[in-house]
């Protein structure tokens, strides 16, 4: 890949505040180092998909443990003022997330319980229907449930940040439309430039403008247009895109990174069945996805700046795509 750092853009990316909207890795002491080179000030953690409440109370209870074990690379955040701090310590933040928000149940007070518990971000549906909509493989959409109305109700109470990414059109235009404070699609692709059923329409990109949302741009091979084939310069053809459509400030960075998960391995086979258990949803878990060229490995994201900055983009621009705008959302979301 032609795509090398400069000493101009590897200064703005060392300065920038870094926040990358989905990760899914097999965590571990050596994902956390490679963060560290990579620059990122702060990463949404998002490993929950199929959880019930036990085992969503299990992960939090994993990231104490890592938090412990880890205090030299990574540090919990719960606030934005969090964000500030690992930045000014070397460290990266750890937002913790989900994919899912099957650890609620059909508890709504549980959502208070998880945020001050430090899940900051929540999906509302995985790929499926859960007691709040659908997901975007349901095969009927049908849209968000009472009882979602008044999840979404408490996220925006008690400051969880609410993800759209894999939730289905009609669930996802209707929380846009529902929601008292804006929402985000962590990790996404426009399917106006590759239609397939994961990207997501331009009236959905520009609803959640709107309303103050972000969107982030993915790194998922199989929702660009060239697929595996793809480099870091399709990355940004699709964030250039997005831009183009909603404008700069509502839009940010979801590499959607799993790296340490064998493909095929236990935990994508586990993430591509629905509910973990029963049909297989998609071929993703055991098919060959490369992440882009040039981008491909967690340590390669100041490839990223380097591209920017070589397109031509603003160091204004550059720092409120790297984390700027997703601070901002998190703030109006989360408070100061």
């Amino acid at each position: 890949m032609d795509i090398t750092p400069t000493p101009a853009s590897t200064a703005l990316h060392d300065k920038a505040i870094v926040i990358d909207a989905l990760h899914t890795c097999n965590w571990s002491r050596e994902i956390f180092e490679e963060a560290r080179t990579a620059g990122i000030t702060a990463l949404n953690a998002s490993n929950v998909l199929w959880e019930n409440f036990r085992e969503g109370i299990a992960e939090v209870s994993a990231w104490k443990r890592r938090f412990e074990e880890n205090a030299d690379l990574i540090l919990p955040v719960k606030t934005v003022a969090d964000i500030q701090r690992a930045k000014d310590s070397g460290r990266t933040g750890i937002i913790q997330g989900w994919q899912n928000t099957s650890p609620l149940e059909d508890r709504l007070e549980f959502v208070e319980i998880f945020k001050d518990l430090g899940v900051g971000i929540m999906q509302l549906t995985y790929n499926t229907q859960n007691y709040s909509g659908c997901g975007y493989l349901e095969p009927t959409d049908g849209g968000l449930t009472g009882f979602g109305r008044e999840v979404v109700d408490e996220m925006a109470r008690v400051g969880v940040l609410c993800d759209l990414s894999h939730v289905g059109d009609k669930t996802s235009a209707d929380v846009i439309a529902y929601s008292k404070k804006p929402v985000a699609i962590t990790h996404v692709l426009p399917r106006a430039l590759h239609d397939v059923k994961r990207n997501k329409s331009d009236d959905l990109f520009l609803a959640c403008a709107e309303k103050g949302g972000v969107i982030g741009t993915s790194f998922f091979s199989p929702g660009l247009k060239a697929g595996n084939d793809s480099t870091v310069h399709d990355v940004l053809d699709a964030m250039e895109y997005v831009i183009d459509l909603v404008g700069e400030d509502h839009v940010g960075v979801g590499t959607d990174y799993s790296q340490g998960h064998a493909r095929p391995g236990p935990w994508l086979l586990w993430a591509n069945r629905d509910k973990g258990t029963a049909r297989t949803l998609t071929e993703f878990g055991s098919a060959k996805i490369n992440k882009p060229a040039g981008v491909a490995k967690l340590h390669q994201l100041p490839n990223l700046t380097a591209a920017m900055l070589e397109r031509g983009w603003s160091e204004q621009r550059i720092t409120k795509l790297l984390g700027g705008n997703w601070l901002g959302l998190l703030q109006r979301v989360w408070g100061a």
